[in-house]
């Protein structure tokens, strides 16, 4: 590292310039107030950590960290980043009187630990880095300040001894000495010409020389001309007066070789006429303050864990290959890679064997393919991205993929324990126009694609497929507000009696009737809505509008009470109490348990057991119908209805679709099985007389379809009641 000359001026506007450009940068949103520990919080926290490692009096720190504190929450929920705010707190750090850089280290570490859950994005990451760079920075700036007044205060007394010397030379020798050998830092006295260097002791111990050793050599010997070219430069300077000082900070060899860093401050001895001939130089030796600060780069930019690349390096490595992507076809791509059933490894071998597993696969990753140019990161949990800075074409990228999915799928052996791991990719190439953030989020929906064909593979990028799943994602995000606005509307389609075709009940199907006018139907939500578990509060808002509409319909018709039918997922069983909600609906809109029918589907009912069977015998004795809904769509298996409190049995519209023999066979078999079992049959999706003739004619009792009418707003109903045949929505 080579010096840089500058005087106190100049220090002063690079600095300015340092915090203008800082502000100028992209340092990331706020944080999430959520995520961010109060004022008090945070002063606690800080003092009781530092009292672990650092100073013994916790109870006397914590009053004088709450205004730092207070600095940092504040540059951490900032609109726009202000450099100078979480660098005042590092100011009041030392202001505390904690001057030990292992308590900066330990505190920044803390900062990390305590606003990373505030920091869920990557532009927010860029933010927490950008607030613990800021705070050392001003811990660090503030403790040079310090030192430089030392150095100028001792350079002055050296400047005063000189002066009053000529004067009164018996007394001043004596001072000057005095103040020269006992002082802490390190002064040496020499001229740039001359093989003589006058040390003080903390100077001598600092190079490892005696001062007679240094007495006979050249300050050449420490700074070669040849390697610092522009320190030399301004030697004239120095002794013509004007340049008044020169700072530099760079490497030196000590006397048994080692390296060390030095910050140096270097000033003209001027003689009584104003004469320079020698340079006094006060020097410090920085190489733990730097060591310190290559730690904390490195804290901020990388994964404890692991040791891998964190968000913040990787997008920086990525937007660099982004910009220097060349004219010759090649494109930097991503692999983005996820574990398949880790959480399994931590829940039944613990964390600790879970950490261990992304250790041994991140060291795994990086010995197969960072030798290749590869960049390796960890994007967190069990996530990891490989980074290919430069590829011809999308097999490369798959070539790549392959052989990360190859080297997870090796086993690793941990406390005796063999264990084996799949994963999925999503691969991405640039295109050329998406940006680093939106690769990855391209990147993200592309791995979940892999995941949803089967995991254990990769899946390649698809722009469609990737608008649809963005899509999905933005409708799931919207869901809580649509539910808030009561945006879902409930309509109702026929349940038929196949005997006289006559209106016998209705079926209630939910939409989702969006702002700008589009009505979305029950496929391109509900998947959504059982994922995100806001089908439980959606159910139970369905089956309250139902069963009141059932009301005002049976008060206006009383002649002909209609069934009512509510479709039930199984999360609404195993995350609610079914039970309660259906007893407390019944009873608010006065509904009889005879007239509502259940529908659960038997993928649904298979796929949970335990709950869901106590739940359906709980309903049956309250008198509540239950319907096996799309039967056919799953199991199939007629035996286990045996032991089910079920009465009727919705065939899925495919078996009444079916025009093949074979088909036609299975048909009046399942109905002729559900009718030995005392089921009542209800086909889906009837769509032509033929069907619905056919059906008849084996014993199926109830049909609903778009021949008789489709799913209707519930002011129509009372025209379904006496007539079925409602071919209009």
């Amino acid at each position: 590292m080579k010096g840089t000359p500058s005087t106190g001026d100049e220090r002063g506007r690079w600095m300015q310039q340092a915090d203008v450009a800082a502000t100028r940068a992209d340092q990331g949103p706020a944080l999430l107030a959520a995520g961010v520990p109060a004022v008090a919080a945070l002063a606690g926290s800080w003092a009781a950590e530092l009292a672990r490692h650092c100073v013994p009096s916790e109870a006397d720190l914590r009053p004088l960290l709450e205004h730092p504190a207070a600095r940092l929450r504040e540059a951490a929920l900032a609109e726009r980043l202000d450099p100078a705010v979480p660098a005042d707190a590092g100011r009041g750090l030392l202001d505390a009187r904690v001057t030990d850089p292992v308590c900066l280290e330990v505190s920044v570490a803390l900062l990390g630990e305590l606003l990373a859950p505030a920091a869920d994005t990557a532009a927010r990451t860029r933010r927490l880095a950008a607030v613990q760079g800021a705070f050392a920075r001003g811990f660090l700036e503030s403790a040079r300040r310090q030192a430089l007044a030392e150095h100028e205060q001792i350079t002055r007394a050296a400047l005063e001894a000189r002066a009053v010397a000529e004067r009164a030379r018996w007394a001043s020798e004596a001072r000057f000495a005095a103040m020269f050998d006992s002082a802490a830092v390190g002064i040496i006295i020499f001229d740039p010409d001359v093989a003589s260097i006058e040390a003080n002791e903390a100077a001598a111990a600092m190079l490892g020389y005696s001062r007679a050793q240094l007495a006979a050599m050249n300050v050449v010997e420490f700074v070669p001309v040849e390697e610092a070219p522009e320190v030399w430069a301004e030697r004239t300077r120095l002794l013509e007066g004007t340049l008044d000082r020169l700072r530099l900070v760079r490497s030196v060899r000590r006397a048994d070789d080692a390296e060390i860093w030095i910050d140096a401050v270097v000033t003209p001895l001027r003689e009584a006429d104003g004469s320079a001939h020698r340079l006094v130089a006060v020097i410090s030796d920085v190489t733990d303050q730097l060591e310190l600060q290559q730690r904390l780069e490195h804290q901020a930019s990388h994964d404890p864990l692991t040791g891998l690349p964190n968000r913040s390096l990787f997008f920086a490595r990525l937007g660099a290959a982004l910009t220097d992507a060349g004219t010759d076809g090649a494109r930097a791509g991503v692999c983005y890679l996820d574990l398949d059933g880790f959480k399994v490894v931590n829940d039944t071998l613990g964390h600790q064997a879970g950490d261990r597993l992304l250790q041994a696969l991140a060291d795994r990753l990086r010995a197969v393919l960072e030798p290749d140019g590869h960049l390796v990161a960890r994007m967190g949990g069990d996530e990891f991205v490989v980074l290919v800075p430069s590829c011809r074409d999308r097999a490369s990228l798959e070539e790549i993929a392959g052989r990360a999915l190859d080297t997870v799928r090796r086993p690793v052996r941990i406390d005796g324990r063999d264990i084996v791991i799949s994963a999925s990719v999503g691969v991405v190439r640039h295109d050329g126009e998406l940006g680093p953030d939106e690769l990855m989020q391209a990147a993200d929906t592309t791995l979940y694609s892999a995941k949803r064909s089967g995991r254990g593979r990769y899946a390649l990028y698809d722009r469609e497929r990737h608008r649809s799943d963005v899509r999905r994602f933005e409708l799931s995000s919207q869901m809580p507000e649509a539910l808030r606005r009561d945006d879902f509307v409930v309509v109702y389609q026929p349940l038929v009696r196949l005997a006289d075709e006559r209106t016998i009940g209705v079926e209630a199907l939910v939409r989702w009737q969006r702002p700008d006018g589009e009505l979305l139907g029950p496929d391109r939500f509900i998947p959504l809505a059982e994922e995100t578990g806001l089908v439980v509060p959606l159910g139970r808002r369905v089956l309250d509008e139902a069963c009141r509409q059932g009301r005002v319909w049976a008060d206006a018709h009383p002649e002909q009470p209609l069934l009512v039918s509510v479709n039930v997922a199984a999360r609404q069983i195993g995350e609610s109490d079914l039970v309660a909600d259906v007893a407390a609906t019944l009873e608010r809109h006065d509904w009889p348990a005879g007239q509502l029918q259940i529908e659960l589907t038997e993928s649904d009912l298979m796929g949970s057991p335990g709950r869901p069977l106590a739940t359906l015998r709980e309903l049956d004795r309250m008198g509540v119908r239950i319907a096996i809904d799309d039967f056919g769509t799953g199991y199939s298996n007629l035996a286990y209805l045996r032991h089910l409190p079920v009465h009727v049995l919705k065939l899925a519209g495919h078996f009444v679709a079916g025009s093949a023999e074979r088909d036609d066979v299975i048909l009046r078999t399942l109905i002729s099985l559900a009718s030995a079992l005392d089921l009542e049959v209800t086909a889906e999706a009837v769509e032509t007389r033929e069907q619905a003739a056919r059906l008849r004619g084996y014993g199926c009792a109830n049909a609903q379809g778009w021949y008789y009418a489709p799913a209707v707003v519930p002011e129509r109903v009372p025209e379904l009641i006496r007539d079925p045949f409602l071919r209009t929505p």
